[in-house]
């Protein structure tokens, strides 16, 4: 469950969920369970939202704060983005 709500709020957000989690964990060079749940994701048209507090808070609670700090880099970027 984590993985999809943490790749269905790449896609919702127009991020890459295999380029952020290789950011994340880069000695892991593919990750099977991620690949399997992108067929499980949907466009972000047909996504409801999740934020990204839900997110960051499902992160917390299954220990993978390595991947929560790079979702809240992508998080302050996409902030900066749009105040430019």
């Amino acid at each position: 469950m984590m993985i999809l709500v943490y790749a269905q709020w790449c896609i919702n957000n127009d991020l890459d969920p295999v380029e952020l989690y290789g950011r994340a964990y880069p000695e892991q060079i593919a990750n099977e369970r991620l690949a399997r749940v992108m067929e499980l994701t949907v466009s972000k048209e047909e996504a409801g939202d999740i934020t990204d507090d839900t997110l960051l808070g499902v992160l917390t609670m299954f220990g993978n704060e390595d991947l929560g700090m790079v979702v809240s880099e992508a998080i302050e970027q996409r902030e900066r983005d749009k105040r430019k």
